[in-house]
């Protein structure tokens, strides 16, 4: 199924030009120069995928950013200027799944779209699984806590569904990065750290005493929650 890719950018040579590109990777674009415009058309075309640039007139990026998380898990790579690492911290705060510093060759940026795009369809032969209070169901891209839903953006499921495939064994911080190349993989090691606390912050899972996610000091993160076993795989 062809992708559709949401453009939030006030500039519109630049829109033409990304979305000329984009079609020769089998990408549909859709495009909005200002913010409340782009809101309207999340909404009405529901889009695999949104281009959100920061610097927006009226409402910045980082505000549109937030008010898409409310009620969407859409992923988001967001556009910033050149050298701008503040932009970026709290663009991944607020949910984004990766960034790009402006100018950007257009062959990258595919790249990030269909590594995030590939995360975010693939699906494993095992369509849910149950940690303890947690259940996680991998086609679905859902999870669930002590019995209440939990948003989670695709790139926070996708770290979360890494350490769940790999329960017991500690990931550093590059593993993950090399594992997911869609997030921000420029020696930023810090957007690991922040997605592990928005996780845990969702799960309700506290760092000092984790039921799901450890941390292990000056190495990365290990999953200690034990997988519960239905009667037909007990058999």
């Amino acid at each position: 199924m062809q992708p559709t890719i949401l453009i939030i950018d006030d500039d519109e040579k630049l829109n033409l030009l990304l979305t000329d590109f984009l079609k020769n990777f089998s990408f549909k674009t859709i495009t909005a120069t200002r913010p409340e415009e782009g809101l309207k058309k999340l909404k009405l075309h529901a889009p695999d995928l949104v281009i959100l640039d920061i610097m927006l007139p009226g409402m910045n990026g980082l505000e549109v950013c937030k008010t898409i998380r409310r009620d969407s898990t859409v992923p988001i790579i967001m556009l910033t200027a050149k050298g701008e690492l503040t932009d970026k911290v709290i663009g991944l705060e607020l949910g984004a799944d990766d960034y790009l510093a402006k100018p950007f060759e257009p062959r990258e940026l595919v790249a990030r779209i269909q590594s995030i795009i590939r995360r975010v369809r693939s699906t494993p032969q095992k369509e849910t699984k149950q940690f303890g209070s947690m259940q996680i169901n991998f086609q679905k891209h859902t999870v669930t806590v002590d019995g209440r839903p939990v948003d989670v953006t695709a790139t926070e499921f996708a770290v979360l569904r890494l350490l769940a495939d790999n329960p017991g064994k500690v990931l550093s911080r590059d593993q993950i990065l090399d594992e997911l190349r869609g997030i921000a993989c420029e020696a930023f090691n810090r957007s690991v750290d922040i997605t592990i606390s928005r996780l845990r912050t969702k799960l309700n899972d506290d760092p000092k005493s984790p039921r799901f996610i450890k941390t292990v000091w000056g190495t990365g993160y290990i999953f200690i929650a034990d997988e519960q076993k239905n009667a037909d795989e007990l058999a």
